[in-house]
Formats: C-alpha cells, sequence, structure tokens
C-alpha cells in the first residue's frame, strides 16, 4: 500500500477550503440534474458525512481534504474519528492497480469513501498493513448481511429459505462475491496528513497502561458495491448486483444508508481492536478470512506488475495477508502480495 503525499495531489483547488470544495461539486451535481443523497442512518453512525450528487471521485475529494488539512480525522482527545464520502455518480472512480471505471447510474450503485486515521507504527508495519483492505472486506460482510437480515430478504436463487450469511465472501484481496460473481470492491489508500493533524492518543487495552502519543496516517477505504444495477448495466460478465440476488429489498437509496451506516460501526470497531492490539487480533483475522474467502482453495491465475502471470491453486493465506499460490506445473509455492488474482472456472 503506498503511501500518498502532498507532491502527488497538487491539483487545481488544492487549498481551497472544505465549503469552497464541496460547493464545487454541489455544482457539478447540479448540471448532471442530481438529487444529492440521504444518509439519515449514517449520519448517526458516523462523525461526519458529505454527501453528493456527482463527483469524479470519492477518493480524490477525500485525498485533498486530508492534505489540505480542511477534512480531520483525529478529534481533540486524539481518537480517530470516522467520515463517509458519498456520491450517487462518480465519472473517474479508479481501483485497485489503477483500473479506472465510471459509474453514472444515478444512486443505483454504492459509492462511499470511508476516511479514518491509523497509527504509523501499524501503517508501517508490513506485517499489519497488508490486512488494511481484508479489514474493510469483512465489515463489508458484516454491513451487507445485517442489511438483508433486516429487510428479511432471502436470496433468489435456490429454495429461497436459505440464511443470507454465508453467501457473500470476499475474493483476495479486495473484491466481494456471491457465487463466483463480483458484487462490489474495495480500495484502500494512504495519505500522509499535514503538521498538526496527525497526533493520536492510543490507550493500551490494559487499563493499567497509560495512553500514548503517536503520529497518525490517513486511511481511506473507497468501496463501490452493485445495489440495484439490472443486468444491461453490468459493467463486467462476471459482474452481479444485490436486487438479482435477495428479495425483497427497498430502493437502492434505503439500502445504501443501511449498510453504510453498519459499514461505519463495524470499520470502526474493527479498526480500533487492530490498532490497540494487532498482535493478539491477528489469529481472529486469519480465521474470519480464511472462513469467508472464496479464493482459498481454488485454481487462480495471477497477473503481475512485470506482465508475468502464475498459474495455479491458492492454498493459504498468510499471516500478512499475502496469498501462497501452488504452481500447477512445477508444484513449487509462491508467495503474492500485489498481484490481480482471478479465480478460473
Amino acid at each position: 500500500m503506498d503511501m500518498i503525499k502532498d507532491k502527488d495531489v497538487q491539483t487545481a483547488g488544492l487549498r481551497q477550503s472544505l465549503t469552497e470544495v464541496v460547493a464545487q461539486y454541489r455544482a457539478f451535481a447540479a448540471k448532471v440534474g442530481a438529487v444529492t443523497p440521504a444518509l439519515p442512518r449514517t449520519g448517526q453512525a458516523a462523525d461526519e458525512v458529505i454527501a453528493l450528487a456527482g463527483i469524479d471521485s470519492t477518493n480524490v475529494l477525500a485525498r485533498r481534504l486530508l492534505t489540505t488539512g480542511e477534512l480531520r480525522v483525529v478529534d481533540e482527545s486524539g481518537s480517530a474519528r470516522m467520515v463517509a464520502i458519498c456520491a450517487d455518480a462518480q465519472t473517474k472512480g479508479h481501483g485497485r492497480l489503477g483500473r479506472k471505471w465510471a459509474d453514472k447510474a444515478g444512486g443505483a450503485s454504492f459509492l462511499v469513501t470511508f476516511v479514518t486515521a491509523l497509527p504509523e507504527r501499524l501503517v508501517t508495519n508490513t506485517q499489519y498493513n497488508g490486512w488494511f483492505t481484508i479489514t474493510a472486506g469483512l465489515a463489508a460482510l458484516d454491513a451487507l448481511n445485517g442489511a438483508l437480515s433486516e429487510c428479511a430478504a432471502k436470496p433468489l436463487a435456490g429454495d429461497g429459505d436459505s440464511d443470507v450469511s454465508g453467501l457473500l465472501t470476499l475474493k483476495w484481496p479486495n473484491d466481494i462475491f456471491y457465487d463466483g460473481h463480483k458484487l462490489g470492491g474495495i480500495l484502500a489508500e494512504l495519505v500522509e496528513l499535514p503538521e498538526g493533524a496527525n497526533a493520536m492518543a492510543l490507550q493500551n487495552r490494559q487499563l493499567s497502561q497509560p495512553v500514548s502519543i503517536e503520529p497518525a496516517v490517513g486511511v481511506m477505504f473507497g468501496i463501490g458495491i452493485n445495489l440495484g444495477l439490472p443486468v444491461e448495466m453490468l459493467p463486467t460478465p462476471i459482474s452481479t448486483s444485490l436486487q438479482l440476488l435477495y428479495a425483497p429489498l427497498p430502493d437502492a437509496a434505503r439500502v445504501r444508508d443501511m449498510v453504510a451506516s453498519r459499514l461505519v460501526a463495524s470499520l470502526r470497531k474493527r479498526l480500533v481492536a487492530f490498532a490497540a492490539a494487532p498482535k493478539a487480533e491477528l489469529p481472529r483475522l486469519l480465521d474470519e478470512t480464511r472462513a469467508n474467502c472464496w479464493t482459498l482453495g481454488r485454481r487462480v491465475e495471477a497477473k503481475f506488475t512485470d506482465g508475468s502471470t502464475l498459474t495455479g491453486k491458492a492454498v493459504e493465506l498468510n499471516s500478512d495477508a499475502s496469498l501462497t499460490v501452488e504452481d500447477e506445473l512445477t508444484g513449487a509455492r509462491h508467495v503474492v502480495k500485489t498481484a490481480d488474482v482471478g479465480v478460473l472456472a
């Protein structure tokens, strides 16, 4: 996971105030005739919500506001804040490994960036920082399963009486899957905070230990989920949409608020626990992820940034969140940390 520094985001309006930046995007939204989304439940769960009708990228906006210090993710007591930035439409979004995509469906998709802070010593530790994306994925499963249960929604496939839990899984490292089909994806990015906005007070789980003050790093989790997209609007052949999988469901706007509010709560709880005692949390994270991983045990193809590929069986999820793949030709085992890993039929 790369650190995004001030020099990487020298864009027009970088030093504008939060009010000016948000007003700029509201003006864009007015041009396309969209309606600003309402997120009442998320507003109760999060420390702050920025809801926009249309935007180039919620992650880009979050990065700009973090870099200027206009958006604070550490409060006066030194605790991490959780901010949700939501848009109905997104024109210049990007995913993992630089993939570009746009969504102009007008609220049929879940497009939310969750912004918070984590201690620098956790972010810079390679044993732990690979777990951030997966932690967000597990929080997304919590949120989706909770929302489906609240709606009393049942799977449309099968006998319709199945429990919703267990059907949604994670494809390593950042996709939300349902029976081999992609329902959503997650992009985690780090942002260096400006001077004076990066002091966190962390209380050790053992109350006898004193509160420690340490540097913090901004963390953004851009999460996209297909909620109400019809078949003809799905972005890829393996994509799916929540409305194609479960019923009954309320309109996409209500589902988005239900999911986003739960995601705020689950993500906050998981990150606080991980930051307080990462070594103690790892065994639980490993067990939970293995139980919810679509990739493990399946034939996969890993495509690396240098153009090389590896085909074999995903045999293990490791303690640093990397994936071990056994080459189907040689039997050699390779540890995969950064690659596009597709599950083969």
